[in-house]
């Protein structure tokens, strides 16, 4: 098919939408490249020297690094020196015709260049203003430095993977607080364009890491201590036994998940131990399964052991449990 003859991309649910990014490294980027995948007009504002995930890893060209490319598609590009006059005016003109401003400075910094949002919404009242940054205003660690590693600290992940089974506190391998957070800021830009159209009014979004990601952890973890008085301590046991990782089979691992009660009838019949379901106390509910998860996940562990991957993909595919070879 020749170009001429090619059919247009269809138009995405953002198409008319202009964005200014202002944001570099990985957590806004990753939410505006989202606005950019569903049609966005997304310009990204850079410094002279660039973005420094320009520059991480091996590329084709200088300055396009694999970080950088997957974490800027669908863009365009500008680079304005913010602190000249000149550059402070550019980004002007480029706000008077958006509907929504990202950034990823600290507040006090995002200030200083005149670019918060009581500024910015007395040129263009109705332009939703989005900043992603590390620690909210109203908390006790307002106007620190954050990236994804700290985060990780802060809020417990790194201290839940020792407690989990590791010999020491340790960061998930993931910038998984950057990327969540950055989901979390393109769904509120995305509901805030949605009031925008009944309201006519712009706002300002404040999404910050440390307050954004916390209820992610304590959602999973605060358990017993949910309650006054608590219920229990802290720490959700399946997902902190030691045994819940891919299973060594006789010549590799397989991942799975028994989890409801036909699951677990399920994977006994295949073992030749139906009966252990309802002689068991410990399988008799979910929550006595919780209770005696690490006892029941060794168990499994010990069963894995006997067959190949292959083998256990099979079974348990016939017994609708969920499975897949690491």
């Amino acid at each position: 098919m020749t170009s001429q003859h090619k059919q247009a991309a269809p138009a995405g649910p953002l198409e008319g939408v202009r964005v200014i990014d202002l944001s570099a490294v990985l957590m806004g980027p990753y939410a505006t490249q989202i606005f950019g995948d569903h049609g966005a007009d997304v310009i990204k504002i850079e410094s002279p020297e660039g973005d420094s995930t320009r520059w991480i890893g091996p590329g084709r060209h200088p300055g396009m690094g694999p970080l950088f490319l997957h974490l800027n598609r669908n863009k365009r590009s500008v680079a304005l020196d913010l602190k000249s006059p000149e550059g402070a005016a550019a980004m002007r003109r480029l706000i008077e015709g958006a509907d929504v401003f990202v950034h990823n400075l600290r507040p006090a910094s995002i200030a200083r260049l005149g670019l918060d949002y009581e500024s910015i919404s007395m040129i263009n009242p109705r332009i939703i203003w989005c900043g992603v940054y590390g620690y909210g205003e109203d908390g006790p660690y307002a106007g620190r430095p954050a990236y994804d590693d700290l985060i990780q600290g802060a809020v417990g992940i790194a201290a839940l993977q020792q407690q989990s089974g590791a010999t020491e506190p340790r960061y998930v391998p993931l910038t998984i607080a950057d990327r969540m957070v950055g989901l979390h800021a393109a769904h509120s830009v995305a509901m805030a364009l949605y009031g925008r159209e009944r309201t006519g009014r712009g706002c300002r979004i404040d999404v910050p890491m440390f307050e954004t990601m916390v209820p992610h952890v304590m959602g999973d973890h605060l358990f017993g201590q949910t309650f006054v008085p608590a219920k229990g301590g802290f720490g959700y046991p399946r997902l902190m036994s030691q045994e819940r990782r891919p299973y060594a089979t006789s010549d590799g691992y397989v991942c799975c998940l028994i989890y409801p009660d036909r699951h677990w009838r399920a994977f006994l019949k295949v073992i030749g131990k139906p009966d252990l379901f309802d002689s068991d106390p410990r399988f008799a509910t979910i929550t006595s399964r919780t209770e005696h998860i690490t006892e029941l996940y060794g168990m499994v562990s010990d069963e894995m052991s006997k067959r190949s991957t292959a083998e256990w993909a099979e079974l348990l595919k016939g017994a609708d449990i969920p499975v897949f070879p690491m």
